[in-house]
């Protein structure tokens, strides 16, 4: 141990998103001593794309609006297979948590009253989201990233984690290297909240940046922790599609909520085909299957999307609510979206399904590992309301945050185990000693198509049998994979490590997906085109068991009476 430069802390947080800082934030003011790392820099979190707002039912615009409301609404996105108890918490806590950042120094755009302004939202009854233009999750992360700095915390950027190190069946602290000079480094904790985002680079075509390699879910999983909900993978229905070089890059739900249009080649207004009630402001996963089956009926755009046109609103209104899609399209695209349409087509944006938690604490099944944020499965169900993943960085990445701070009051210190740092150092050294192999990026472009092609929109038997045989053998790949030069920054290196982790969460979303043989939210089955009565009652967990993954449909909690009025109300 003594050759490994190590950290000591009472709480370490791996991640310094919303989540991850917000978490921090609230450890620190517990009086626990507190690390964060992250393995970009701090404020290059992947929380600054979410654009369009932060949803938290303050009434500021709608008087009818309400946390009953907000809890219906996110139960039936979810398609009633959400944990209730976490659906319920973040939509009573949403509000507090927006004042909170308000009070700390996030500039919110203002009502004439001088409240704060809150737009529409697809599958929102009532304009819910609190933004600043369409950058609200910069500012954000700018808020509690000032706040966390105020307050002490200290943070290692550029630090990769690779494996959590436990003393017995308890969380004893991480292992991780330094990405920039290559070297080990120990962090011994008696918490550890993992906040690491999302699963997208598994995918061609994602609006998810280079850090969304399903670090956290892999870690976890190999310490013993469980995997819930991972076949509900949420597609954006509009990222751009063109040039080649942007595809995928995230255009804001708040174009539809100022009021865009969506129009196929033929300038019709086709969502009146899926959701005549809703039209543009229907849910994600319904929105982006119906711009995927207009492609694919060939009524698609010039370049295989479709049109989403904002023109009709008078310019000065589009640059003042829309600044960043203004200059993202100008810049990139060399399209003004003040006087013609954008092309647009789902991308993989976010993961509903994660680390199986406890509502109240966060806390996963392994003593002392906490999770929130993208990292933790149960409060969006099915598929996640536009604006409901910054409210629950918030909400959760507090509660996080103090559940973790108080189990580190309550136990003793953990011992590190030498043989598993040893081991740990072993598995990264491994590609370098190799005289021959694959390389890494390679790997990664198959298995980037083999989920674009087989575990996308819209599945089937047949193609998730496929992609199941063709994992086992990207994973055979993968373990003889070879790196050349030093540990000096090396980028084949360190995507060597994330395939890794790209792999097991790959295996889990296919195998999820077999299993739930049904269409539900995000999930889509040709071959199961409906409602199951029997998965309605149902989540997918993932345990490690050996070598294999063991997969348990597990009942859902039984709702309380007096939530079942609420959601049976219209």
């Amino acid at each position: 141990m003594s050759q490994y430069e190590t950290h000591e802390h009472d709480v370490l947080i791996i991640g310094a998103g919303g989540a991850g800082l917000r978490a921090a934030i609230e450890a620190r003011a517990q009086g626990a001593r507190v690390g964060v790392v992250t393995k970009s820099l701090l404020g290059k979190a992947h929380t600054v794309m979410a654009e369009g707002g932060i949803a938290a039912a303050m009434a500021n615009l709608d008087a009818a609006d309400n946390w009953r409301v907000h809890f219906r609404d996110t139960m039936r996105g979810g398609k009633m297979v959400n944990n209730w108890r976490m659906a319920q918490l973040h939509a009573q806590e949403a509000p507090d948590r927006t004042r909170e950042l308000e009070q700390w120094g996030a500039l919110f755009d203002r009502t004439e009253k001088g409240d704060i302004l809150q737009r529409a939202f697809g599958g929102h009854t009532y304009r819910r989201l609190c933004h600043v233009g369409d950058r609200t999750g910069l500012e954000l992360i700018r808020t509690v990233q000032d706040r966390a700095v105020q307050l002490g915390v200290e943070v290692y950027m550029e630090c990769a984690v690779t494996k959590l190190l436990k003393d017995g069946d308890r969380l004893a602290g991480a292992f991780g290297y330094w990405r920039e000079q290559g070297r080990f480094v120990v962090f011994k904790a008696k918490s550890v909240v993992l906040a690491t985002g999302g699963i997208g680079k598994g995918w061609r075509i994602t609006s998810n940046s280079w850090e969304y390699t399903g670090d956290g879910l892999a870690v976890a999983y190999d310490a013993g922790a469980e995997l819930m909900d991972m076949e509900f993978v949420q597609f954006h229905p509009t990222g751009m599609v063109w040039p080649p070089g942007v595809q995928g890059i995230l255009v804001t739900e708040a174009v539809r909520g100022e009021g865009g249009i969506l129009r196929n080649k033929l300038g019709e207004r086709f969502m009146e085909r899926y959701d005549p009630k809703r039209m543009e402001l229907s849910t994600r996963d319904l929105v982006a299957r119906s711009i995927y089956t207009e492609v694919k009926e060939g009524r698609g755009s010039e370049h295989g999307g479709a049109y989403l046109d904002i023109s009709h609103q008078p310019a000065e209104y589009v640059k003042r609510k829309l600044p960043s899609m203004y200059h993202q399209f100008l810049e990139l695209a060399d399209v003004d979206i003040t006087k013609g349409p954008m092309e647009v087509g789902p991308t993989c944006h976010y993961m509903m399904g994660g680390l199986r938690v406890d509502a109240e604490t966060a806390a996963t099944n392994v003593p002392g590992l906490y999770a929130a944020g993208e990292t933790a499965a149960g409060l969006h169900g099915a598929n996640r309301l536009g604006g409901n993943s910054l409210s629950d960085l918030v909400v959760f990445g507090r509660r996080a945050g103090l559940a973790a701070s108080q189990h580190a009051g309550q136990v003793a210190e953990p011992r590190l185990d030498d043989d598993q740092v040893e081991q740990a150092a072993r598995e990264m050294l491994a590609p370098f000693e190799r005289p021959a192999g694959e390389s890494p990026y390679d790997i990664h472009r198959d298995l980037q198509e083999l989920m674009h092609d087989y575990v996308g929109i819209f599945r089937s038997a047949g193609d998730l049998q496929h992609a199941l045989g063709e994992l086992e053998k990207l994973r055979e790949r993968a373990e003889r994979v070879r790196v050349q030069g030093s540990r000096l920054f090396n980028p084949g290196w360190h995507l060597a490590r994330d395939l890794r982790s790209l792999l097991i969460v790959a295996e889990a979303v296919s195998r999820s997906a077999q299993a739930r043989q049904e269409s539900r939210g995000a999930h889509s089955r040709l071959d199961y085109p409906n409602f199951d009565e029997y998965w309605a009652r149902h989540n997918n967990v993932i345990a490690r068991d050996g070598e294999t993954m063991r997969l348990t449909a597990t009942p859902l909690p039984e709702i309380p009476d007096d939530l079942k009025k609420i959601l049976a109300e219209e």
